[in-house]
């Protein structure tokens, strides 16, 4: 990079009031909240890719706030309360996307949600049933419907689904396309005034005086009041004591399938493994629970061992007998830690965090940029 004109200096690398690592989900949300809260102010968002290369343009999709057996998983570990305020996050984060933006922007499709449970899992039926009511009665303040999760078995065979399992419906999910969803949510901030510099990495951050000086791979130094970190997995290179840790999501996309049966959002084994529809192709996703340790890793690669067992159980649930052809494979980096719950700090005065999502980044980062930029 040549040195800066004076007119790059006095803009785009001009002391700013806020600035904000990462132009994912929850950083584009929170800039559009600082926005509102201060429209004079200026922002700065700084991503380290090209475009965001995390978890908010590598994933699956999902417009959904946990599946059934996995908020029964999350009740266990975390208690009943904790559940139930990051469901509320995650129903009100997808009610703010479909506030903002219309459907046709973003794809967004309301074909309704399932889960596929083992027999093995709930050998009683009237026990299911029990449970399916205490957790629908838990969440009739969140969703304000009776029943959010039905047993609905009449549709596994509609769906050409293989095995023996009990189906569970949430007329509630809905899928959307990721990468429309970062350009409409960039473009709404662009409008408003904030800027985004691409490969732009921040090396270091230090605080001088009441402002936050960062060094990046470009020979200036960007300076700003405050200064939001949203880079989720990758947030311990610059806040090292977080708990966060890199949880990487393999998934794959079929080739279009004649006479595709599924249509929807669907999950199996508390949520480690998720498929739909993308129109009449198999996107599919998930089974690190299979290799937790080697699944810990930043490397953007995907490996034979998980996308093998991702075409296991394509092969044999979700279109058995039927011929197909992979067309796409990638991986995503998502933040996982000790708890579920994100992070949504004050480090101190100038330096605020929003991370550690656990893969329900599209859900969560409308709420947790609203609650962020109210802290600032």
């Amino acid at each position: 990079m040549l040195p800066p004109s004076i007119w790059e200096s006095e803009s785009f690398f001009s002391p700013k009031d806020f600035i904000i690592i990462g132009s994912g989900f929850t950083g584009l949300w929170s800039a559009f909240y600082l926005k509102k809260h201060y429209p004079k102010k200026k922002i700065l968002i700084l991503e380290r890719g090209l475009i965001p290369s995390g978890a908010s343009g590598r994933n699956a999709g999902f417009a959904c706030f946990g599946s059934f057996t996995e908020l029964l998983a999350d009740r266990d570990k975390q208690g009943e309360k904790e559940m139930l305020e990051l469901v509320e996050k995650r129903y009100k984060g997808l009610e703010k996307i479909r506030k903002h933006f219309k459907a046709n922007l973003i794809d967004y499709e309301n074909f309704g949600g399932y889960e596929l449970v083992s027999p093995n899992d709930f050998p009683d039926l009237n026990s299911l049933r029990t449970q399916l009511d205490e957790l629908n009665v838990l969440l009739r303040d969140i969703t304000g419907k009776q029943k959010t999760f039905q047993l609905n078995d009449s549709k596994v065979k509609m769906f050409g689904l293989g095995g023996n399992h009990h189906l569970i419906e949430n007329k509630l999910e809905g899928q959307l396309h990721s990468g429309k969803l970062l350009q409409a949510l960039t473009s709404m901030v662009n409008t408003m005034g904030v800027t985004i510099l691409t490969q732009t990495e921040v090396k270091n951050m230090e605080i001088r005086n009441s402002h936050v000086e960062l060094d990046t791979n470009w020979p200036v130094q960007l300076q700003a009041g405050q200064v939001l970190v949203c880079t989720n997995a990758f947030a311990k290179t610059l806040l090292p004591d977080l708990d966060v840790r890199p949880a990487r999501g393999q998934v794959l996309v079929t080739e279009p399938i004649d006479g595709l049966k599924i249509k929807g959002t669907f999950h199996f084994d508390e949520g480690y493994y998720y498929f739909r529809n993308l129109g009449n192709r198999v996107l599919l996703g998930g089974a690190r629970n299979k290799s937790f340790e080697e699944e810990e890793t930043f490397s953007a690669d995907t490996s034979e061992f998980i996308q093998n067992e991702l075409e296991r159980f394509l092969k044999e649930t979700i279109i058995p007998g039927t011929a197909y052809q992979v067309s796409h494979r990638w991986s995503g980096t998502m933040a996982v830690g000790k708890e579920k719950n994100p992070i949504v700090q004050k480090i101190n005065d100038q330096i605020f965090c929003a991370v550690r999502m656990s893969g329900m980044g599209v859900a969560l980062a409308p709420q947790l940029g609203k609650l962020v930029a109210g802290m600032m």
